[in-house]
């Protein structure tokens, strides 16, 4: 696994869509994958698997970029933490490939609207396995190269999540020189874990800082899917707001 160098990033993201429209199109345009993408990103992009819903949300999302930016490689031992929807695990699944794996945790709470789906998606696919239960007491599995946690880290010290003890296990989870992925919702500068139970929200100077506490070296922060426009004191489900909202992109690395 690795991480693009600096060049080949300012030629990625100069490739992608503009994301800091002031305000939202009257109709999302295409989603354009950028030509440094390769080919396992292009194949996951293009999964069979993708639903029309899910194609409609790349745009400002940008999966291509983010899994570029990740530096996931065929054959890669995946987690993700807040997989139900699949948004990302379709993808992940199909740049892996089938000899890579990634394994799905969601807290207990989700059955209600997403436990029989994720056990389906499970069932569907070899490669990838759905599990159920609190990221407290979890066992995650060992010497993975990724760790992915998208729009999902504000909702943990609500769900009753200790983060710090969870941080410490992803990093123990992960191989020397693995990658744990954190993108959220911004909240107001400063704000810490004030608005995350709330509007869905994160100080995001507050996950830099946990994270950095639990060992892992800061490998990327990104502007890529900043949108300055955002009023960050409204809800992220708000009309208008949900699907655009000012996020942080962050990579952190296990030292090797």
């Amino acid at each position: 696994m690795r991480l693009l160098p600096l060049v080949s990033l300012v030629l990625l993201l100069g490739d992608g869509q503009p994301g800091n429209a002031q305000t939202p199109p009257a109709a999302t345009p295409p989603y354009v994958v950028p030509a440094a993408a390769p080919a396992h990103v292009r194949r996951a992009i293009a999964s069979p698997d993708r639903t029309d819903e899910q194609r409609g949300r790349d745009y400002h999302r940008k999966p291509a970029e983010i899994l570029t930016l990740s530096g996931i490689e065929e054959g890669d031992k995946v987690i993700e933490i807040a997989a139900f929807g699949q948004y990302f695990t379709t993808m992940l699944l199909a740049a892996v490939g089938p000899t890579g794996h990634v394994d799905m945790y969601d807290l207990p709470y989700t059955e209600r609207f997403a436990g029989p789906a994720s056990r389906e998606f499970d069932a569907k696919h070899a490669n990838a396995v759905y599990h159920q239960e609190s990221y407290n007491d979890a066992v995650l599995p060992q010497n993975v190269d990724s760790v992915w946690n998208v729009l999902y880290y504000h909702d943990l010290q609500p769900q009753g999540v200790d983060t710090a003890a969870f941080n410490r296990k992803i990093f123990q989870a992960l191989k020397p020189g693995g990658i744990y992925l954190v993108i959220d919702h911004k909240a107001e500068d400063g704000s810490g874990w004030r608005d995350a139970g709330t509007i869905h929200r994160m100080g995001v100077d507050t996950i830099k800082q946990e994270v950095l506490a639990a060992g892992f070296e800061l490998a990327l922060e990104s502007d890529l899917l900043a949108n300055p426009a955002d009023d960050r004191s409204k809800m992220v489900f708000a009309p208008g707001t949900r699907g655009t909202t000012d996020q942080a992109f962050f990579i952190f690395r296990k030292p090797n």
